[in-house]
């Protein structure tokens, strides 16, 4: 075998792979998967959510960028998730990244879960409640320090409440 058939069935090994990756994935690890403390159907939950929070939350949605008023919230107190209610993110980590979302350079300790998503074709830690597995959003790698991360989350999957 000659390097020039070696090199060409690396190639297609790796794209087989880069191909079969949203596949592979898709069967392994879901926040939908798990059972969480607070769980409901999903007719109760298209009962207890609005359609477009139950599109973001439970359909895994993302709401379009500069249309939550939760974007320019600047007083203090606490966010919490649309679907269940649970402390997610404090104001106090809230910052504004100018990206058209509510960002956050950190969690309330143990509020969320994280997760692996493909849908983009490349892999995106997906972050969840940790008490209802709503979607809230995403995480990156390009926030401000302490963390150095962007929790880029739905305003429409939070709502406030004023300290």
């Amino acid at each position: 075998m000659t390097r020039q058939q070696i090199d060409r069935r690396k190639l297609l090994a790796w794209l087989g792979m880069g191909a079969a990756m949203p596949a592979i994935a898709a069967c392994g690890f879901s926040a939908k998967a798990q059972s969480f403390r607070v769980s409901y159907t999903e007719a109760e939950w298209r009962r207890r959510l609005t359609p477009e929070e139950f599109r973001v939350l439970r359909e895994e949605g993302t709401e379009r960028a500069f249309t939550s008023p939760l974007n320019n919230e600047h007083r203090t107190g606490t966010f919490l998730c649309a679907g269940c209610a649970n402390e997610i993110y404090s104001s106090a980590t809230k910052y504004d990244s100018r990206t058209g979302w509510p960002s956050f350079y950190r969690e309330i300790a143990g509020a969320v879960g994280f997760s692996t998503d493909y849908k983009l074709g490349y892999p995106r830690r997906e972050v969840h409640c940790g008490d209802c597995g709503g979607h809230l959003g995403h995480v990156f790698d390009d926030g401000p320090q302490p963390t150095g991360k962007r929790h880029c989350i739905n305003g429409v999957a939070m709502d406030f409440r004023p300290a």
